[in-house]
């Protein structure tokens, strides 16, 4: 199963992120939660950027491209195949930096895709 880190999470049950972090869950994909918010999602902590996951396949973006300067590095140290950039949260820089090393850059929805078994 794809190991997905969800950056941009959230233990508010009204994002999109807490959502998906759920959804990822029921199906049985594990999952890294990474946020600014201290708490839990899907009954996994909410962990800051102190510690750089070499397991991770998918990084799903929960953050607006004016706050996603500080995240490059850390996006492109833990070195997943893809990262999703959801809606809202399209970024060209990155996107081209992504593509640069060799890492998917895929403009979509997270539970869109889950919804239609294309994740």
């Amino acid at each position: 199963m794809k190991k997905t880190l969800i950056l941009g999470a959230s233990p508010n049950p009204a994002r999109y992120a807490y959502l998906v972090a759920n959804k990822l869950v029921r199906k049985g994909y594990p999952i890294v939660n990474v946020g600014r918010k201290k708490g839990a999602v899907a009954g996994v902590d909410i962990e800051q950027m102190d510690v750089i996951h070499s397991d991770i396949d998918t990084i799903t973006l929960y953050v607006g491209p004016q706050n996603q300067a500080p995240y490059y590095d850390y996006i492109l140290q833990t070195n997943p195949k893809r990262v999703i950039f959801n809606p809202g949260a399209e970024n060209e820089e990155l996107k081209t930096k992504l593509q640069e090393v060799g890492i998917e850059a895929v403009e979509a929805c997270t539970l869109v895709m889950l919804n239609t078994g294309q994740y």
